[in-house]
C-alpha cells in the first residue's frame, strides 16, 4: 500500500480493476476477422476506475482499492488518478505485479471483442483489501459504513469471502459483474442476499441460467433467486430497478452510439450519485439512464 502523511476520507470506495484501456474503434460496422482503418486510444480505466471517475464528476469523493504495479505505466497510472481527483492513498502498489490491461475492438455495431488482462489484481487478492481492517477505513468490529462500488474482476473466492465478511456488514454494497465472462462470479452476494446488483441482460442470464426477452423479467428472476436488489439493463430497449417492493422500468433516451465500453460502468456510477444526492428510485434510475446515454453518444458527461 502507498504511505500517506495525510490520507483523505473518501466518500465512497471503488474496489476492482485500476488498469489502462487500449481501445481500438471504427466508424463502420465490423465482424469477425474484419481489417478496418479506425482510431487506436489509451486511456485510464477498468470497472473500479471508469466507476471513480464518473463518481468524481458528479462531486463525490472516491478512494480507490486495487493493485497498480510500480513500473512505469503503474506510475503513470497513479499520476492519472490524481489528476481525476480520486484517492490513492490506500492503493496497494506491487513491487512485482505489472500493472494491468484491458483491450476490445468495437465497430458501429458495438462491442466485436475484448480481453481483461487483470492477472495482477486477482494475483494481489485481499491485500489490496487491508485498509479495511487495519483500522486504516474499518476493522472487524467496527467496520467500514460508507458506500462501496466493487467489482466482478476480483476472483470468485474473494468475492465470496467479501459477501460474507463481517468488515463489509454495514456497507452500503453496490456490485457489477465486470463482464458476461465474470457474471458467475456474483453468485455469493445471490446466496447471502447481499448488496445491490448492476447487470445487464446476458449476465443476468447467466446468472439465471436462463434466457429473457427483457429488463423486467430479468429483474424478476433475479430476485427469486436471491438478489436483494438488482439492476438490469438492456441498451437501448430498456432498464429496471427491482427490489422485493416492486420493479420500476424506464426507456432510456435514444442516442447515436459512438463508444460502447465504460456505459456499464458509467450507469451504476451515475445512479449511485443520484442516491447519493436523495433521488427516489424512479428519478435515479432515470438520471443513471440519462448520463448512461450520453457517455454512448459521445457528447462530454457533463
Amino acid at each position: 500500500m502507498t504511505q500517506a502523511t495525510d490520507p483523505q476520507r473518501p466518500g465512497v470506495l471503488c474496489i476492482g480493476s485500476v488498469l489502462w484501456d487500449i481501445i481500438g474503434r471504427c466508424t463502420m460496422e465490423m465482424q469477425r476477422g474484419s481489417d478496418m482503418p479506425g482510431r487506436i486510444t489509451r486511456l485510464p480505466g477498468g470497472v473500479a476506475m471508469n466507476i471513480a471517475m464518473t463518481l468524481s464528476r458528479f462531486g463525490m469523493k472516491p478512494a480507490l482499492l486495487t493493485a497498480v504495479g510500480r513500473d512505469p505505466e503503474g506510475e503513470e497510472l497513479i499520476n492519472a488518478c490524481g489528476h481525476f481527483g480520486l484517492i490513492t492513498d490506500y492503493v496497494y502498489r506491487s513491487e512485482d505485479l505489472p500493472t494491468d490491461r484491458y483491450m476490445a475492438v468495437e465497430g458501429a455495431n458495438g462491442l466485436i471483442a475484448a480481453i481483461a488482462d487483470a492477472h495482477s489484481l486477482e494475483a494481489a487478492g485481499d491485500k489490496i483489501l487491508r485498509p479495511l481492517s487495519d483500522g486504516t477505513l474499518g476493522t472487524a468490529a467496527a467496520p467500514y459504513a460508507g458506500q462501496v462500488a466493487l467489482d466482478g474482476n476480483l476472483t470468485l473466492s474473494l468475492l465470496d469471502d467479501i459477501a460474507a465478511s463481517p468488515a463489509f456488514a454495514k456497507a452500503d454494497l453496490r456490485v457489477a459483474p465486470a463482464s458476461p465472462g465474470k457474471a458467475e462470479r456474483l453468485r455469493p452476494f445471490l446466496s447471502c442476499t447481499r448488496g445491490t446488483l448492476y447487470v445487464n441482460l446476458e449476465e443476468a442470464g447467466i446468472l439465471c441460467q436462463a434466457e429473457f426477452n427483457d429488463s423486467e423479467s430479468a429483474a424478476k428472476a433475479m430476485l427469486d433467486r436471491g438478489a436483494a436488489r438488482v439492476l438490469v439493463t438492456d441498451g437501448g430497449s430498456s432498464a429496471t430497478e427491482a427490489t422485493a417492493e416492486g420493479a420500476i422500468t424506464l426507456v432510456p433516451p435514444r442516442v447515436t452510439v459512438a463508444r460502447v465500453t465504460g456505459a456499464g460502468d458509467t450507469f451504476m456510477a451515475a445512479h449511485i450519485a443520484a442516491e447519493a444526492r436523495g433521488e427516489d428510485r424512479q428519478t435515479a434510475l432515470g438520471s443513471a439512464l440519462k448520463a448512461a446515454a450520453t457517455y454512448v453518444s459521445g457528447e462530454p458527461p457533463l
